[in-house]
């Protein structure tokens, strides 16, 4: 019996990919058989021999360089899984956030989706087929106005970049998927329930649910693991997933408290 799942012969990219949901994709695309690509600000500390490109994505020339690894390395591509994201504005509400801080969110969250689509999708395109993930967040849905209101806005606008690209080429036999996860538990999560259960005087766990708190609650009780978002991302970037597209995945626990 054959596996159910499979990536042999395929060509990937995956930003973000040495921590987090993005390092946790590179390992299993290249476990299921995928030749990946991927990219961060800087090497790894500890590099392994499969192929990796240094760029800062929030800048058009790091997209350019990347889009060129793609071509000149890969010879193409198969499969683009857009991990990058994050949030590094101030605390204090709308009244906080300048706008430097609005061109941050927007260049780390959706302007390097947008960019390297526009370099690779036309290659997809010409070869009849590919995929694209963009993953995005549930704070698309659950802003937290303290603190990432330009975040969840900017992951709105790529949620809905992808919905009409996806109406775009899917004719075309170029598959486009969402993905939004919730919190997912990387190093940077704990360390921030560490600093929250410091504050207040409790334990890590004590931290854990003061985060689950702010966010509503987790009904499953806990936040995901960076592998399980892997588990989603590469099924839907299989051919067990070949009629699905323009959908989003939304993969929080139960986090979102409405159909």
């Amino acid at each position: 019996m054959s596996d159910f799942l499979n990536l042999s012969g395929k060509r990937a990219l995956i930003t973000s990919g040495t921590r987090g949901a993005g390092a946790a994709a590179v390992d299993l695309f290249r476990e299921l058989g995928a030749r990946v690509l991927t990219t961060a600000r800087s090497f790894p500390a500890n590099p392994s021999a499969d192929l990796f490109v240094a760029a800062d994505l929030s800048t058009s020339e790091g997209c350019f360089t990347v889009a060129e690894a793609v071509r000149g390395q890969l010879g193409g591509v198969d499969i683009v899984v857009h991990m990058l994201g994050g949030s590094s504005s101030p605390a204090g509400g709308f009244s906080a956030l300048g706008d430097s801080d609005w061109h941050k969110e927007l260049d780390l969250n959706l302007f390097p989706a947008v960019r390297l689509d526009r370099e690779l999708v036309p290659g997809m395109i010409a070869q009849g087929s590919g995929v694209v993930i963009h993953v995005s967040s549930i704070q698309r849905l659950l802003p937290l106005p303290e603190a990432t209101t330009a975040y969840a806005a900017a992951k709105a606008a790529l949620s809905t970049y992808s919905k009409s690209l996806s109406k775009e080429v899917s004719p075309k036999g170029v598959r486009v998927v969402r993905v939004s996860p919730g919190w997912i538990e990387t190093e940077a999560s704990v360390k921030l329930a560490r600093r929250l259960a410091d504050e207040a005087g409790t334990d890590v766990e004590g931290g854990k649910k003061i985060i689950m708190d702010s966010l509503g609650g987790i009904p499953l009780g806990r936040p995901s693991s960076p592998a399980e978002i892997a588990n989603l991302v590469a099924f839907l970037s299989s051919d067990r997933a070949s009629s699905i597209t323009g959908a989003e995945y939304v993969i929080d626990g139960g986090t979102v408290p409405t159909v």
